[in-house]
């Protein structure tokens, strides 16, 4: 069944952009090597699927096409080797076996799509196949014998030109990822990969008890809190605040990166050693927190590169970053900063004359490309969803109430859920029934049943900043409504 969001707005720029970005998300959605059914690839100068962002990409996607998001997870279980190992590409005529090229776990986004949709074949068959990929992961990647994961070349975590890897081999050796090449500095002890076999765990533990083995979740359960332990102990330095690659020598390589993002999409802090982080690097104006955020180096971080070169994890604000923001903005109260970063990112992009991979973190400017970026594009979706539609959960409806930057009228209709704003006014309908009247900025959480019921101390001021109080008033349209 097709899903596909309406959205409607009298703010030109914005309506084309959102238009561009359905017609081009289609238009990358093709056939690639040894599957039978279309996928949506990177795009641009990317003509395949990648481990570390194709399933994620499938799974904001499913808003659009439900089908492509399971089929972004299926190609890489389909081709899985014998051995668990799962391919870190897939072209138009070949799949890759040189990195693990492992980000986001394939395992968080395969459940997601079945909380989506619901498919236990789809959720058995990702299990399994998740299960595997662990195993390998525990087989090859833990040569030190620390239970982490480890990083044996630059294109493992997809850090393309990173100073991270400066000097360092592209890929592993022989070309086979399960080797390490020959190289005294390798391989480094990853705070982002283990991060994402912490995430993956936690992950199949849910798989497990809700396939009705408990057992198994436990033990999940179990093993991804001591990869967690493992990982504060041997890759976070609390003089800095910061987790880092920790070398054979047991030395840290103090580059100051967005690995730290990968590692809050996880959730490995506590939330008191997250605002540790946030206060000293994420939320910091001179180092991540700057117009567009968030570059790949913190730009007061000496090894950031300027000039900006293409594909360059160097420094450029990424759109894959962005597109991961909220999986971990959210999660440590963030709402109004993610709020402001999805402001400033669909402005650079509707300043943009195409959907391109990355941006200079202080001007907003893209870098020169082919265009036609699935990330990019994907980013303006999402985000425009999040501040101005609805976002559906199994347990709820997320409602974005903020009004438009120009412009004064928008209409999204996704599935039951309508909104309409005119004149300063929100109102919001599920199926046939008007729910509420809202005014001013706020996100509005109600139930999947029929939407009357509203979420107590759930709607979070749409503002700029965390000390700002919540601005928007609720109007219930019937008397039964309850709010906190």
């Amino acid at each position: 069944m097709n899903t596909q969001p309406e959205f409607q707005c009298d703010a030109s720029v914005l309506a084309a952009k959102w238009q561009s970005a359905l017609t081009g998300l289609s238009a990358n959605v093709v056939s690639v090597h040894g599957y039978d059914r279309p996928v949506l690839i990177e795009g641009g100068a990317y003509p395949g699927i990648w481990l570390e962002c194709g399933p994620l990409e499938g799974s904001i996607y499913g808003m659009v096409d439900p089908d492509v998001a399971v089929d972004n997870h299926r190609i890489f279980f389909r081709q899985q080797h014998a051995d668990g190992y799962l391919p870190c590409y897939i072209w138009k005529d070949r799949s890759g076996k040189s990195q693990i090229q492992m980000v986001v776990p394939i395992a968080a986004t395969a459940w997601d799509v079945f909380q989506q949709q619901g498919d236990i074949a789809f959720l058995d068959e990702a299990y399994r196949a998740c299960c595997a990929w662990d195993a390998w992961l525990l087989r090859w990647r833990n040569t030190r014998g620390t239970g982490l994961c480890e990083a044996f070349c630059e294109y493992d975590t997809g850090h393309d030109n990173s100073p991270r890897f400066a000097g360092l081999p592209h890929e592993a050796q022989g070309g086979d990822a399960r080797h390490c090449p020959t190289d005294p500095r390798l391989p480094y002890l990853a705070p982002d990969l283990s991060a994402t076999v912490y995430g993956g765990r936690r992950a199949l533990a849910q798989m497990a008890d809700r396939l009705g083995r408990a057992d198994e979740a436990r033990t999940w359960n179990a093993a991804a809190e001591q990869i967690r332990k493992n990982l504060l102990a041997l890759c976070f330095d609390p003089q800095s605040e910061c987790f880092y690659d920790l070398d054979p020598n047991l030395q840290f390589v103090r580059i100051r990166g967005d690995l730290l993002t990968r590692v809050l999409g996880e959730h490995i802090p506590d939330q008191t050693l997250f605002d540790k982080i946030w206060g000293c690097h994420l939320g910091n104006p001179e180092g991540f927190w700057t117009p567009f955020p968030f570059p790949s180096i913190a730009i007061n971080d000496p090894s950031f590169v300027r000039p900006i070169p293409g594909n360059s994890w160097g420094g450029a604000a990424q759109a894959l970053t962005a597109l991961s923001a909220p999986r971990w903005m959210e999660h440590y109260g963030k709402h109004a900063n993610l709020t402001w970063l999805m402001q400033r990112w669909i402005q650079a992009l509707c300043a943009d004359s195409d959907f391109r991979q990355q941006m200079d973190p202080v001007s907003g400017v893209f870098s020169p490309d082919s265009g036609r970026y699935s990330p990019a594009m994907l980013v303006l979706i999402d985000f425009v969803r999040r501040l101005h539609g609805t976002v559906h959960l199994p347990d709820r409806i997320e409602w974005g109430c903020l009004p438009l930057e120009s412009g004064r009228y928008w209409h999204w209709r996704n599935g039951r859920a309508t909104i309409i704003h005119n004149e300063g006014r929100t109102h919001l309908h599920l199926d046939s029934s008007s729910i509420a009247e809202v005014i001013g900025p706020c996100r509005l959480v109600t139930d999947q049943t029929n939407g009357i019921d509203l979420i107590s101390n759930n709607f979070t001021g749409f503002l700029h900043t965390d000390a700002a109080a919540f601005a928007g008033s609720i109007v219930p349209v019937f008397a039964s409504a309850s709010i906190g």
